[in-house]
């Protein structure tokens, strides 16, 4: 306990003494911290980041054989999309699809994990030999499998991420079914 009590002692005693003989913002040299001199004119200090783990995507390629109304399919699933999930992400894909045209009819699957199943039977939707959901291109409808509740997800690839009643940079976490496209006539 004394120990302890002396050292803040002492670390208040060097930040004291460096508070004095600082003339410069950056001339403490330390591996850690980066000392400057704050708005109110006392010394503070910000942790250095040596390293970013960041992960960035390419954006996504347009496929000239897909449908272009898929592309106005994203572009409508955007303008309706909220920052965050309302759990209905078939509901708003399926209202995209009847509303760009690209579905004759709205589809009646209840669950996102069976959209794919009926998109190839009823709308002329082909299967793409895609395992990576970032590869899949602008308008691909994305099919997960079962989450927690059990009903899967699906979305639309955009240009620089993936929609459906939310928008997102990053792919779902469900594991991958497939990946669906509708090709021109």
């Amino acid at each position: 306990m004394l120990r302890h009590f002396l050292y803040k002692i002492f670390g208040a005693f060097c930040l004291f003494w460096l508070a004095g003989n600082l003339q410069a913002e950056g001339l403490v040299t330390s591996r850690t911290h980066f000392y400057y001199r704050g708005p109110a004119g006392g010394i503070t200090s910000a942790r250095i980041i040596r390293h970013y783990y960041r992960v960035t995507h390419p954006n996504a390629a347009i496929d000239s054989q897909l449908n272009p109304l898929l592309t106005r399919a994203v572009s409508i699933a955007e303008e309706r999309a909220h920052a965050r999930t309302k759990g209905r992400c078939w509901q708003y894909v399926k209202e995209a699809l009847v509303t760009a045209h690209v579905v004759s009819s709205y589809p009646k699957t209840i669950y996102a994990c069976q959209a794919g199943e009926e998109l190839v039977r009823n709308f002329g939707f082909k299967k793409l030999p895609i395992h990576d959901p970032y590869a899949a291109p602008v308008g691909a409808v994305i099919v997960y499998g079962h989450g927690a509740s059990g009903a899967g997800h699906v979305e639309l690839r955009t240009k620089t991420g993936f929609v459906s009643d939310y928008r997102s940079k990053n792919k779902c976490y469900y594991p991958l079914l497939a990946v669906y496209g509708k090709f021109s006539a």
